[in-house]
Order: C-alpha cells, then sequence, then structure tokens
C-alpha cells in the first residue's frame, strides 16, 4: 500500500486491535487480487535505521504468517508503537500474532509451547 487514501479508509472503516508493540488494522475488499500490506513507523518509533528493521521485521511476519489467513481479499496495515524497535523479533511476532488472532485473520489456533 502506498497511497494515503487507501491508509485512511482502513483507518475509519477497518478494525483494530493495539498489543504492546504494534497496532494491527484490517479492513475486507472483494476487489483486491490479493493481500495489500502497509507499514507505519513515525519517528517515535527510534532511529532512521531502527525504523527500517522495523519494517523488515514486518514484512518477514507477513510473509511467514499471511498464508495460514482463511481470506487474503483484504488491507493489512501494522504499526509500530513506541518501544517497538527495542522488542525482540519473538516479541514482535508473539505481539503481532496476538491481535492477528484478536481480529480473526488466523484459521488455526496457537500452537502450545
Amino acid at each position: 500500500m502506498t497511497q494515503r487514501a487507501d491508509f485512511a479508509r482502513v483507518k475509519t472503516t477497518g478494525q483494530a486491535k493495539a498489543g504492546r508493540f504494534v497496532v494491527l488494522s484490517t479492513l475486507a475488499d472483494p476487489s483486491l487480487e490479493t493481500l495489500r500490506t502497509g507499514f507505519i513507523t513515525t519517528k517515535r518509533s527510534g532511529k532512521a535505521h531502527d525504523r527500517s528493521l522495523l519494517r523488515r521485521r514486518f514484512r518477514a511476519l507477513v510473509q511467514a504468517h499471511a498464508p495460514e489467513f482463511p481470506e487474503i481479499r483484504r488491507f493489512l496495515v501494522t504499526i509500530a508503537r513506541p518501544g517497538a524497535a527495542q522488542a525482540t523479533f519473538a516479541e514482535l511476532e508473539a505481539d503481532w500474532l496476538r491481535q492477528a488472532r484478536r481480529l480473526g485473520l488466523l484459521s488455526r489456533p496457537a500452537p502450545n509451547p
């Protein structure tokens, strides 16, 4: 996603769940061919190299877990919260998955540790 209007539409009409490190927003759109993702990393998230690292980590999370989504015709926006840059990848993944489950994006239950 690169269009400001798409981000605004997800914010106004979509669903969002906030966690400790991320806010995950989604909006189903039957006109889409595939999943459209967007990442928001503001200066409050950290310095430039921290924001780049967060975007790479968010892309890895989407690539790893998007095949589990029962419906991929949707917008998905991941917003980094302050403190996300100091979190480990495992902490980010756990928080991201928790919010995805709360939004009903995952078709399978979490594996037991």
